[in-house]
C-alpha cells in the first residue's frame, strides 16, 4: 500500500519538528517521491547523518509503504 505525501511530511516533522518539509509525488502513482527537507537541527550535521535522521523519522517505511524517496536535506540560510 503506497503512503499519502501528507502522512509523509507528517511522520519526518514529527521526527524533526523544526523541519520544513517540501514533498512532490515524481510520478503521480503515490509510489516515488522526492522531498526536500531544511532544519535548523541539520547544521553541522553530514549529508549521511542527515539522510539518516530522515529514515529514522520514517520508521522503517522506506522499501516498504514508501517505494521511494529522492531526498534532499538541507539547513537553512542566512542565519
Amino acid at each position: 500500500m503506497a503512503m499519502a505525501a501528507d502522512e509523509i511530511e507528517r511522520l519526518i516533522r514529527q521526527g524533526i519538528p523544526d523541519a520544513t518539509v517540501e514533498i512532490t509525488d515524481l510520478a503521480g502513482d503515490g509510489d516515488h517521491y522526492a522531498a526536500k527537507v531544511t532544519a535548523e537541527s541539520f547544521r553541522g550535521m553530514s549529508r549521511v547523518v542527515r539522510t539518516r535522521r530522515v529514515y529514522e523519522a520514517l520508521g522503517g517505511r522506506m522499501g516498504g509503504e514508501l517505494h521511494a524517496l529522492q531526498l534532499v536535506t538541507a539547513v537553512p540560510e542566512g542565519v
